[in-house]
């Protein structure tokens, strides 16, 4: 008896385990058939939101052809319309790896509801359709406002290279100062505004610089003012060092043109001009500040420094003309004086300078 009752027991007890074996196989298999259904859901997303990019597009295109609207807002809501899709396929496929997340951690033991398996973040195909054609079309509602980039930015300018002055019938070759020993220096602040609202291609670029121009007379001579005229005369010792320097306070303005990147985030839109060509063209006025000469030469036996601060009739309004070609912060950098050095001069001689500059 105590025999069947033990065969009895194994029996029941076998029985059992097989049919909680059984059971954790159909859970196994139910949960990777959730996982896989999940993951073809992804693509079935995208292919989605895709299909309503096309029809946004299409009925901004026909809003165009019936001349409602500009071919340059045309353009706008169809950039507005691919970001919005761009945000919903990521929302959404959020949400699936989520649940994913959570029967991979779970297992067996975690059940998802009924309704977490529909959540749809923009509810069903007709309403999710009118909701982004609305948004493409009118440009009226957006799930999360966009931070558009800044009109205008700011810079430090600083600029630097070589500095000489030339009459208008006079080439670089037969200045009457040395072109390696005379230089520029630049410093100063500029904001940049971009034209257009919602593109970067153009750019007003102003500021405040601060200019000095120096330069270094041939020949061991040196400025002498003399019956309202400044003119360049030989020194009676040998000179070591003779320069001319002049310091004016600018008000620059160019504009500026060139590719930049535009870079969209959920949060914020973004554009860089980093790697990018641009140029600039344009000018700058202001006053000048001070003229002064400095000398140096020996003199019986002794070394004799003068530093001659004077006004030398030099011209106390500047204006000029500058351009710059660079790529990032970095560019070739130009000016010309258009009003001549001197006043009362004989033959008027202009400032011109070449050299580098940095926008940072």
């Amino acid at each position: 008896m105590k025999t069947i009752v033990v065969c009895i027991t194994l029996w029941v007890f076998s029985a059992y385990a097989y049919v909680l074996q059984a059971q954790e196989v159909k859970e196994e298999k139910e949960e990777n058939t959730r996982i896989t259904l999940l993951e073809e859901e992804k693509s079935t997303i995208v292919a989605e939101e895709k299909a309503l990019l096309k029809k946004a597009v299409e009925a901004i295109n026909e809003r165009l052809a019936n001349s409602e609207i500009t071919k340059e807002k045309a353009q706008e809501l169809k950039e507005s319309a691919a970001a919005i899709a761009a945000l919903n396929i990521q929302n959404r496929i959020g949400i699936v790896d989520h649940k994913i997340t959570l029967l991979e951690r779970n297992g067996e033991t975690y059940k998802l509801g009924e309704s977490s398996l529909t959540v749809n973040i923009l509810g069903e195909d007709e309403d999710k359709t009118k909701v982004l054609l609305d948004i493409a079309i009118n440009n009226k509602k957006h799930p999360k406002k966009v931070i558009y980039d800044k009109r205008t930015y700011t810079d430090f300018v600083l600029a630097f290279g070589l500095n000489n002055a030339i009459t208008r019938e006079q080439s670089l070759k037969d200045v009457d100062y040395k072109i390696a020993g005379s230089r520029f220096f630049e410093i100063g602040i500029a904001w940049k505004t971009r034209v257009f609202k919602h593109s970067n291609i153009m750019r007003v670029k102003y500021g405040i610089s601060y200019h000095s121009n120096g330069l270094k007379p041939t020949d061991n001579r040196y400025f002498v003012a003399r019956n309202r005229q400044t003119v360049l005369e030989t020194f009676p010792e040998t000179l070591d060092k003779s320069k001319f320097r002049m310091d004016h306070l600018v008000v620059p303005l160019h504009i500026e043109i060139g590719a930049s990147t535009k870079k969209v985030s959920e949060e914020k839109m973004r554009y860089s001009i980093q790697k990018k060509f641009r140029i600039g063209i344009g000018g700058y006025a202001g006053l000048n500040l001070s003229t002064r000469q400095k000398l140096k030469f020996v003199e019986d036996g002794d070394k004799v420094k003068n530093k001659l601060k004077r006004d030398y009739n030099t011209n106390d309004f500047i204006y000029g003309v500058s351009s710059y070609l660079g790529f990032g912060d970095m560019s070739l950098y130009a000016k010309y004086d258009l009003s001549p050095i001197f006043e009362n001069a004989t033959v008027d001689t202009h400032n011109v300078s070449l050299g580098l500059r940095f926008d940072l």
